[in-house]
């Protein structure tokens, strides 16, 4: 089993379909990684070589933010905008939607389960 960026990336699918398990690689930048090493599009994780696996590992350390660092990253950028107490800021501060998504119904995923109201029957 291949281990990148702290992740282990599944042996049997295609290359640039396992490097997607890591956070901060979706398809274009899996694909835009194979094709700066040189693997083809067609090969799969268990036929690598130890040298590619190695090759892969260090294009992304130089190249990308990926897994820990790009989560901590994101947790800052969302800590700084609750401290500043911006619009967007208080959304996540109170559990809302932060992107002008409607709350008077639906939201529940950002919101949680409804909880009833006593004496709102008509």
């Amino acid at each position: 089993m291949a281990r990148i960026a702290g992740v282990n990336i599944p042996t049997n699918k295609r290359v640039h379909i396992a490097l997607t398990y890591i956070h901060g690689i979706g398809r274009t930048k899996a694909l835009e990684i194979t094709e700066k090493v040189g693997i083809e599009e067609m090969r799969r994780v268990n036929d690598l070589s130890d040298a590619e696996v190695l090759k892969i590992r260090e294009a992304i350390d130089s190249d990308y933010m990926v897994e820990g660092d790009l989560r901590r990253e994101t947790a800052v950028n969302i800590k700084r905008l609750m401290d500043l107490g911006c619009y967007r800021g208080l959304r996540h501060r109170r559990g809302l939607p932060v992107r002008g998504q409607r709350t008077h119904t639906n939201a529940r995923t950002r919101k949680g389960p409804a909880k009833a109201i006593a004496g709102k029957k008509k």
